[in-house]
């Protein structure tokens, strides 16, 4: 019989690598907490038209890589691709954003039927922050000087970039749109397939199109810029004001537009190329019109949302990931015979009461003194507690180092998790 397989793009976490997930959320959480944003939690499947109503039915998202069925009831569901429509309607179905200013995230997995790549995958992992109720730059702001906190922590600051732009109103765009696709009309024939196929359904998105010929093409195209109303322009000087006396460094990209439909205002982007080509590592904007689009009260909000593949290949590749993180044990406690294991299993948990936060191990299964010594060594622990029935007898046990040369010494049990405490 055949062997049934994880479906492709949709990958397994094995034990050694999820020291390293909980490592680099265990520092997002934290980094939040400090900044008092509250974590939310949505189910993963939600009704298909709250994408095709937020996201754009004329996006790749939807038209493409969503991954959509019908249920028993003949409702049309679809896994999600993104967290910022499920949290809108969490947010307004639970009454969160009714006269009320929100600072949320969530973490979880999106899914989307796209070609599978290092780092991107169908089935993928992203953290989300979403403010709702606050109009102003300040919360943009903050918004980037949290995410720059986040790569200090993780020791990413000079190899992530942060890009930022302003897309201004629906209106304003519109109007820019039709300056836009008047102009390329001129080259459709030089378009690649890509830009052919969005200049009928969303043209912004050509500008930022990878094609070295569309690229060049674009040179000479209007610029976004030109046709930005007044208040998205004070909004974005303002915004550039906060970040510059904030020492948050930044590039203004006037090709930067995002791929979602409900963004307005700012959009942003930080990048790095310490992945080979140029990455996105964390992406957003502002998406004021979004709440009332999904039938809620007119409500301003801005938010992003950051890879952990991408963000946890980056750490691996750079060599940023602190030793201990990959640790998974501090201590074995190793039984030499059936009369030890009673001991054993005791004194570990002794150690487990008196060592909190620390992770004891406590050898199960029997076997000699040699296999129980190659398993305390792969476990990573720092030290092996070994019991014999002469330890037993005399109420001692023996301490060995695992990580170095130093030699074994016999320690009271009564003594032992005192020395350890001074030891790992």
């Amino acid at each position: 019989m055949a062997k049934i397989q994880a479906i492709r793009g949709m990958n397994d976490i094995l034990p050694d690598q999820t020291p390293i997930w909980q490592y680099v959320e265990s520092t997002v959480r934290k980094v939040l907490s400090q900044y008092g944003y509250q974590e939310i939690r949505m189910p993963i499947v939600e009704q298909t038209d709250l994408f095709k109503r937020s996201i754009g039915e004329v996006t790749d998202i939807v038209e493409k890589e969503m991954y959509t069925f019908d249920d028993r009831n003949g409702d049309s569901l679809t896994l999600r691709p993104e967290g910022t429509a499920g949290c809108v309607r969490a947010a307004e179905e639970h009454g969160l954003l009714f006269n009320q200013t929100r600072r949320l995230w969530y973490t979880g997995p999106m899914f989307r039927h796209e070609r599978p790549q290092k780092g991107r995958y169908r089935q993928f992992h992203q953290i989300g922050v979403e403010c709702f109720g606050m109009a102003g730059p300040d919360i943009d702001a903050e918004l980037l000087m949290l995410t720059a906190r986040l790569w200090e922590e993780f020791g990413l600051s000079t190899h992530a970039r942060l890009e930022i732009n302003s897309i201004g109103t629906s209106e304003a765009r519109k109007v820019y749109r039709e300056a836009l696709v008047s102009y390329l009309e001129q080259y459709r024939d030089e378009l690649d397939e890509d830009s052919k196929r969005r200049l009928t359904t969303n043209p912004l998105r050509i500008l930022d199109s990878k094609d070295p010929n569309t690229r060049k093409l674009l040179v000479n195209a209007p610029s976004l810029s030109e046709y930005l109303d007044e208040e998205s322009v004070a909004h974005f000087e303002q915004l550039k004001a906060l970040l510059d006396a904030a020492g948050v460094e930044y590039t203004v990209n006037p090709a930067l537009v995002r791929g979602l439909d409900y963004y307005g205002k700012t959009v942003f982007e930080w990048v790095t190329e310490s992945l080979g080509a140029q990455g996105t590592i964390c992406a957003g904007g502002r998406y004021d019109g979004l709440v009332q689009q999904l039938g809620g009260k007119p409500t301003v909000a801005v938010g992003f949302a950051m890879g952990l593949e991408r963000l946890i290949l980056l750490l691996e590749t750079l060599n940023l990931v602190p030793d201990e993180v990959n640790n998974q044990a501090d201590v074995y406690v190793t039984a030499m015979g059936d009369q030890s294991v009673a001991s054993a299993m005791s004194i570990a948990n002794t150690l487990r009461n008196e060592l909190p936060g620390k992770v004891v191990i406590t050898h199960c299964g029997g076997g000699s003194f040699k296999s129980q010594m190659k398993k305390a060594d792969r476990s990573g622990a720092r030290y092996a507690v070994i019991l014999g029935e002469n330890e037993v007898a005399n109420g001692t046990a023996g301490l060995k180092p695992l990580r170095d040369d130093q030699p074994q010494q016999e320690v009271s049990q009564s003594e032992l998790a005192s020395v350890l405490a001074a030891l790992v």
